[in-house]
């Protein structure tokens, strides 16, 4: 025990060192990542967002990154499967801690998320961002686009969110038709993965709807994925409600017909080549999930974009 250490979010002495805390205890950041607001020297930042005034049925997403930062705690001193290698031996990652939003003033929400975003950004660091509903992707598709240009959006999700917008809108459902519109993502290398249910438009974006999810393999989806983005610096956002509510039942607007976490995270796994500039995990609302399925779920995929990220930056 003399070699141990507690509440490794606080006392790390090393932004690339493995945490000792045991599962059940100390304190809960992303993964036991350092929280801190320095940004010298690290790799990626792993933020929340606790925002879900725009639902459009259940509320309870601004729980959601805490309820992914606690369940996190499984994967924070093991090897990290299926990854080749421990993600936090040669990447520095850190836990940013929160967004500070006014509750009462929403129409300031974009330009506060967008504002704090382009700061993380404008330090080299791969962002990933735990929401939070869907609208956070809006402001933080603006911040990168704004430092990497147009963006190939590759969505998991069971709604398209290409619902009217009249630009003032605080609303989780048309954020990708704002985007689109506004030249922030490139709508010809764009897909959207598990959609069931119809939007009035597509916008030329490619869909795979959920029962064709269900009839392809993994690595027919992930080959479809990577063959219609064709290397374009990529946006990975993953709407929990993608995953069928027998695996994820702690969502606002949850969608039977979806598919299992094993195969989504099959797929996320075989994404290695695709040019990840940016990504995030949303619409976590833990008051209506059971023994956190539903935030280990969110929890896991959170890692595999890290892993991603990880091997990429050592292919370079």
């Amino acid at each position: 025990m003399a070699e141990k250490t507690i509440d490794h979010a606080f006392t790390a002495t090393s932004l690339t060192s493995a945490a000792t805390d045991p599962t059940f205890a100390g304190a809960l950041s992303f993964m036991r990542r350092r929280f801190t607001k320095a940004l010298t020297g690290v790799d990626a930042v792993v933020w929340g967002i606790p925002f879900d005034a725009a639902t459009s049925n259940r509320p309870g997403a601004r729980f959601g990154p805490q309820a992914i930062r606690r369940a996190s705690a499984i994967f924070d001193n093991d090897p990290q499967y299926p990854f080749s290698r421990d993600l936090f031996v040669d990447m520095a990652v850190i836990d940013y801690g929160d967004c500070l939003l006014d509750y009462g003033n929403h129409q300031e929400t974009p330009a506060t998320i967008e504002r704090e975003a382009a700061k993380i950004l404008g330090s080299g660091a791969f962002l990933l961002t735990l929401g939070g509903d869907h609208f956070i992707t809006w402001p933080l598709l603006k911040a990168h686009a704004a430092r990497h240009g147009p963006l190939a959006l590759v969505q998991f999700d069971a709604h398209q969110d290409t619902w009217f917008d009249d630009n003032k809108r605080i609303d989780h459902g048309s954020f990708v038709a704002r985007a689109v519109r506004d030249g922030i993502i490139d709508p010809a290398r764009s897909i959207q993965v598990g959609i069931r249910t119809h939007a009035p438009k597509d916008f030329g974006i490619r869909l795979l709807y959920g029962h064709e999810v269900e009839e392809m393999t993994a690595a027919e989806i992930a080959r479809t994925i990577l063959g219609h983005t064709d290397g374009k610096p990529a946006y990975l956002t993953f709407d929990i409600d993608c995953l069928d509510p027998a695996f994820a039942p702690g969502t606002g607007t949850p969608v039977a017909g979806g598919p299992s976490s094993a195969k989504i995270l099959s797929v996320l796994q075989k994404l290695g080549p695709l040019d990840i500039r940016g990504a995030d995990v949303v619409e976590v609302a833990p008051a209506y999930d059971h023994a956190d399925i539903t935030a280990i779920a969110g929890a896991t995929v959170a890692m595999y974009m890290l892993g991603l990220h990880a091997e990429r930056r050592a292919a370079r």
